[in-house]
C-alpha cells in the first residue's frame, strides 16, 4: 500500500468503514416490494442521507423517483470556481437467491478469510462506502477541492430506470463536468482498472398459449400441442450448437481490442464445472464484452415436486438480451421479439412483451479525468499501471448522463472484481481493495482540480 498521507489516512478509518458497510448491509434493500418490505429500502437510503449529512452535504434529499423507489442526493461545495464532480453508487440490492446457499447469512456483513461477506458489500453499498472514505481522507488532509455531488440510486439492480427519468426531467441536478460511477470493478483483485465500456441490455418476457385447459397426458399427449415444448423450441433458437447467441438481424462476431481475458482465468472465476466447455467463439473478452450474449432468466412452468402427467396450456420466459456498444437496445428488443415470435413453432399463440432496457456505453479514454485517475491509480497500487477493460454487465444510467451532459467526462471503477461474485451467493468485498480505490478516489479528486 502506498505511504502517502492520503492512505494512511483512509487505513486508519477502515475500521469504521467495516461498521458502517455492516449497517449498510443489514438492510434488505431489494427493489422488489412484492418480495422484500419497502421499508427496508427506505431505511438504507435514510441511512445514506444521514451519513451524506454529517459530512457536512448541503441540499440532501429523498429524491422520489418514478418507479417508486428513492434516490438520495447530496451536494458539498468546493472553493469557489472548482469543478463539480458527481460520485454515483446505488444501494439497492439482488435478492439473496438461495439463503441456504450462504456461509453465512447475507444480511449480516461477516468477514471470512480476508474478505468480507454480504449481499451488496461489493455492489454497490461498497461503493457508497469507498465515496464516503476518499471525502473523509481529503478533509483530513488539506480539504476537498472539487465541488462533489453524490448520488445512490434506489433501483438500479430492478433496472426500472427510475433515476433516469427523474434525472431527464431535472437535468440541472446531477449537472457536473467529471461523473465517477463507483459500481464497476477491477479486472482482478490488486489490479487497477477503468471500465471503458458496458453492454448495453434488455428484457423480454415471453408468453406461449396452445390450449384452453391443461390436459391429461396419456389421453391427449402425442398430437394435442404443448405450451412448454413449443417455448423450449423458442428458447433453444436463440443459441447456435456452440452456443453463441443467435438472434435474427443481430451481428454475431463483433470482436474486443483491449486487455484479454485468459481463457482457464476465466474457467476459475466463473467455478466452471470440470469437463464442461465454454460456450460461444472467439476470444472470452470478444464474447462477455463485444458480443450479444442471450440468458433465460426464469421459467413459469409446474415444478417437479408435484408435478402431474399433463400437457402445458401455458408456458413463460424471461429472456435477458446483452448487446454490445455501437448496438441501439431499442432496435436490439424488437429484434429479439421478431425472432421468439418467427421461431415459436406449431403456430402456438406467443406474445412478448418488454419489461426493462438500457443503452450500452463507451467512454472516451483520452480525455483529461482518465489521466488524472491513471495517476492516482498508480499511486494507490504502487508498480501497477492502470488498465482499460469491458464489462459485460449494463448500468442505464451511464447513457441517460452522457446524453443530458454531453461535455461531461464519466469513469467507471468499483469493487466488482470476479472474487466478489456479485448477483450470486456468498458475495464478497476485499477490504484492500475498498481501502486502495478509496485512496485512489481522493487523489484522483485532487488531481483532477487542479488538471
Amino acid at each position: 500500500m502506498s505511504s502517502h498521507p492520503v492512505a494512511g489516512t483512509v487505513a486508519s478509518l477502515m475500521p469504521r468503514a467495516k461498521e458502517e458497510l455492516a449497517a449498510l448491509v443489514a438492510f434488505r434493500s431489494v427493489a422488489d416490494f412484492d418480495q422484500f418490505p419497502r421499508s427496508e429500502s427506505e431505511g438504507a437510503a435514510r441511512w445514506i442521507a444521514d451519513a451524506l449529512s454529517a459530512e457536512g452535504f448541503q441540499d440532501v434529499a429523498l429524491l422520489d423517483t418514478p418507479d417508486g423507489t428513492q434516490s438520495v442526493y447530496g451536494y458539498l461545495p468546493g472553493p469557489a470556481g472548482a469543478k463539480t464532480v458527481l460520485l454515483y453508487a446505488h444501494y439497492d440490492v439482488q435478492p439473496p437467491l438461495d439463503e441456504a446457499g450462504w456461509t453465512t447469512p447475507p444480511f449480516e456483513l461477516t468477514e471470512r478469510d480476508g474478505r468480507w461477506y454480504g449481499r451488496g458489500a461489493a455492489d454497490c453499498k461498497g461503493g457508497v462506502i469507498m465515496h464516503l472514505l476518499a471525502l473523509r481522507a481529503l478533509k483530513a488532509n488539506g480539504g476537498v477541492p472539487v465541488h462533489v455531488k453524490v448520488i445512490a440510486e434506489g433501483s438500479e439492480e430492478m433496472g426500472t430506470g427510475g433515476l433516469e427519468r427523474y434525472a431527464e426531467a431535472h437535468p440541472e441536478l446531477l449537472e457536473a463536468d467529471t461523473i465517477v460511477i463507483g459500481d464497476a470493478g477491477n479486472f482482478r483483485v490488486g489490479l487497477p482498472t477503468v471500465t471503458s465500456t458496458l453492454r448495453g441490455m434488455t428484457l423480454v418476457r415471453v408468453s406461449v398459449d396452445t390450449l384452453a385447459g391443461n390436459l391429461h397426458s396419456g389421453q391427449f399427449g402425442g398430437a394435442a400441442p404443448d405450451a412448454l415444448a413449443a417455448l423450449i423450441r423458442a428458447l433453444d433458437s436463440l443459441r447456435a450448437e456452440d452456443g453463441s447467441t443467435t438472434v435474427d438481424g443481430l451481428a454475431p462476431d463483433t470482436s474486443w481490442d483491449g486487455l484479454q481475458y485468459d481463457e482457464e482465468q476465466f474457467r476459475r472465476d466463473a467455478k466452471v464445472l470440470d469437463g464442461v466447455e465454454l460456450i460461444g467463439s472467439g476470444t472470452v473478452a470478444d464474447r462477455i464484452w463485444a458480443r450479444p450474449a442471450v440468458t433465460v432468466l426464469g421459467i413459469d412452468c409446474p415444478p417437479v415436486v408435484g408435478a402431474t402427467p399433463s400437457v402445458q396450456a401455458s408456458a413463460r420466459a424471461l429472456v435477458s438480451l446483452r448487446v454490445p456498444p455501437g448496438v441501439d437496445a431499442a432496435e436490439a428488443t424488437k429484434l429479439l421479439q421478431a425472432h421468439l415470435e418467427a421461431h415459436t413453432p406449431w403456430g402456438a399463440r406467443v406474445r412478448t412483451e418488454q419489461i426493462g432496457q438500457g443503452q450500452a456505453f463507451r467512454a472516451d479514454t483520452t480525455s483529461p479525468a482518465y489521466q488524472a485517475m491513471a495517476d492516482a491509480m498508480a499511486v494507490a497500487y504502487p508498480g501497477q499501471e492502470m488498465q482499460y477493460a469491458g464489462q459485460g454487465g449494463s448500468i442505464p444510467l451511464c447513457n441517460t448522463l452522457a446524453a443530458l451532459y454531453p461535455r461531461a467526462e464519466i469513469l467507471l471503477i468499483g469493487l466488482s472484481e470476479p472474487e466478489a461474485q456479485i448477483h450470486a451467493v456468498n458475495e464478497s468485498v476485499s477490504p484492500e481493495e475498498l481501502e486502495r480505490l478509496s485512496v485512489a478516489e481522493a487523489l484522483f479528486l485532487r488531481n483532477y482540480a487542479a488538471s
